[in-house]
């Protein structure tokens, strides 16, 4: 039986802390340095560089982050890999190649492509998110780095782990185990402390990037390297398998790895064992990422100070509505009224709320100077203390996601070994269509007890994310007791009527009795995906803290 991989993750988006490469690479032992670069709004990101610069289309930071970096894993014999290819691996290779030339360093480049779909009028980019096989088969001709376009997130994980342990394609327990580590690092400080909801309990100043021992039953410690900041514990790990997932069921290209199936134990200080994966063979179609260009939108935010708060907010709606009747009105006009003023207030940003109009169209005629002048021609002739955050400029082009699925075998998923040979591989043998599990029991409620009404945060710990347009709460008690409390009383009619936002939107629960957790998505809610920006909090990050701050009536015996 081989040893464990030491598995570790430097980079949990495009833009993490640059010094983490380093910092991972020379803070302990490491088998596999792993670097998470791409995301939704990624892609698009990097699909408007490239129609600025064919030679763009991929994570320039990790590039830089490689002059360093790419010495350092050489010494310590560390193989390093990242989906920072993007939109162009190749691309990225040759210049990783360029830079090890130049250091003087003989390190062998490897990449994954095949990803890319094929054109398509008004899409900017259109990637099949790939699994993990391509990398094994690069590891396993021996490059020392591997660079991959869109593959899914965790497979920067599941694929080293192929390789190390020799696993077959259908070792599918193995493979998910695989799969949730990597789930839990692929947001790097996400597991270690960042973003979490009982962060004051923890010194989360500067939390160290996350690693997982994973051993070749698939089972896994997530830890993080001595002396650095932020905390591991069952919570941290939790939030994070939550994160940014659905049902039991976690499909993926390689394997569909069952949540409902995993284990949480404390295994020492800032070690959390994470055993019993079950796996299944992974559904017969790949997901798809399509982005595209939606129009252009502006934004205009108004500051209303002291009294008569919704008379103000009325008189600015009026005033722009009759200047759009004569102008032109945008096709998507939006008002939000934030009541950020409090009565008698001591300084006169808390006496102000904020009125924030976004406008959208595909003219950016329409949405740029029409709008931002009748704004401003309002300055002299509106509400008393008249003003805005920021001076209304061009309308700004904005972005569309759409996910579909796409037959695995119409991909050609390919490794591109170090020496230049192409081998392409074969989709799965086995496939498995996609079916909800059904739901599991339920414990046995607490005892009828006296309650108060008090915030959900004091007994639950939540994390939210997005997926497209959709949006997920995962939410969790941290104890037994709270557990059959949660259980019972969070349902979807009491979710609509804690965050009214979602009261019109598809809402579907699951339950996770191993990690007395229940998720919760939101179909809808975030419009047409965090690029068209078209809610205040476009990718959902802060709908769980909103819950947790709502307040229900809880038992006494839990507070």
């Amino acid at each position: 039986m081989r040893r464990p991989l030491r598995i570790g993750n430097a980079s949990g988006f495009y833009g993490d802390r640059f010094d983490a490469v380093r910092e991972m690479l020379t803070g302990g032992e490491l088998d596999v340095l792993t670097g998470d670069y791409l995301a939704e709004l990624t892609m698009l990101i990097l699909a408007r560089d490239r129609m600025k610069d064919s030679r763009l289309g991929y994570a320039r930071t990790f590039l830089r982050q490689m002059e360093e970096g790419l010495g350092l894993a050489r010494e310590r014999g560390v193989r390093i890999v990242t989906n920072a290819g993007g939109l162009d691996p190749a691309g990225l290779a040759d210049a990783l190649r360029a830079l090890a030339g130049r250091l003087g360093l003989p390190v062998r480049v490897a990449h994954v492509e095949g990803d890319r779909l094929p054109a398509r009028e008004g899409v900017l980019a259109a990637h099949a998110y790939l699994g993990g096989a391509g990398i094994t088969a690069c590891l396993r001709a021996g490059a020392d780095v591997v660079v991959t376009g869109r593959v899914t997130d965790a497979a920067l994980v599941s694929g080293p782990a192929a390789w190390w342990f020799g696993w077959g394609p259908e070792e599918y327990d193995r493979l998910a185990g695989a799969v949730v580590a990597g789930h839990v690092l692929e947001c790097g400080t996400q597991a270690t402390g960042g973003n979490y909801a009982f962060f004051t309990r923890h010194d989360v100043r500067r939390p160290g990037f996350p690693l997982a021992e994973l051993h070749e039953d698939g089972s896994c410690v997530i830890t993080k390297h001595p002396g650095t900041g932020g905390v591991v514990d069952t919570g941290t790990v939790t939030a994070q398998l939550l994160y940014e997932t659905a049902g039991a069921r976690y499909a993926g290209p390689d394997v569909t790895a069952r949540l409902d199936t995993a284990a949480l134990a404390p295994d020492g200080p800032d070690r959390v064992r994470i055993s019993g994966v079950r796996g299944e063979a992974p559904p017969p179609t790949l997901k798809a990422g399509l982005n595209r260009l939606g129009g252009w939108r502006n934004e205009v935010v108004f500051v209303l100070t002291g009294l008569d708060i919704e008379a103000k907010a009325a008189l600015v709606r009026e005033q722009l509505d009759d200047a759009f009747a004569r102008a032109g009105r945008p096709a998507h006009v939006r008002w939000e009224l934030a009541r950020t003023d409090r009565p008698d207030a001591a300084t006169e940003e808390t006496a102000s709320a904020l009125l924030r109009l976004v406008v959208r169209d595909p003219d950016p005629e329409v949405v740029g100077r029409a709008v931002s002048g009748a704004a401003i021609e309002l300055a002299l002739g509106s509400y008393p203390g008249f003003h805005v955050t920021a001076p209304p400029g061009k309308g700004t082009p904005y972005g569309l996601f759409e996910a579909e699925y796409v037959d695995a075998g119409a991909v050609t998923h390919t490794a591109v070994l170090p020496d230049g040979e192409p081998v392409v591989l074969a989709p799965p043998a086995r496939t498995r269509a996609l079916h909800p599990v059904p739901q599991p029991p339920l414990p046995e409620p607490l005892p009828e007890g006296p309650v108060r009404g008090a915030p959900l945060g004091l007994v639950a710990g939540a994390r939210s994310g997005d997926k497209g347009g959709d949006a997920n709460v995962g939410v969790w008690a941290r104890s037994e007791e709270a557990w059959r409390w949660l259980a019972h009383a969070l349902t979807t009619d009491r979710l609509r009527e804690l965050l009214p936002e979602t009261r019109d939107l598809p809402v579907v629960r699951h339950v996770l009795p191993n990690l007395r957790a229940l998720n919760f998505v939101v179909t809808g809610l975030l419009g047409e995906g965090v690029a068209a920006q078209a809610r205040f909090d476009p990718q959902a990050k802060a709908l769980g803290e909103w819950l947790r701050a709502r307040h229900l009536d809880i038992p006494e015996v839990l507070l």
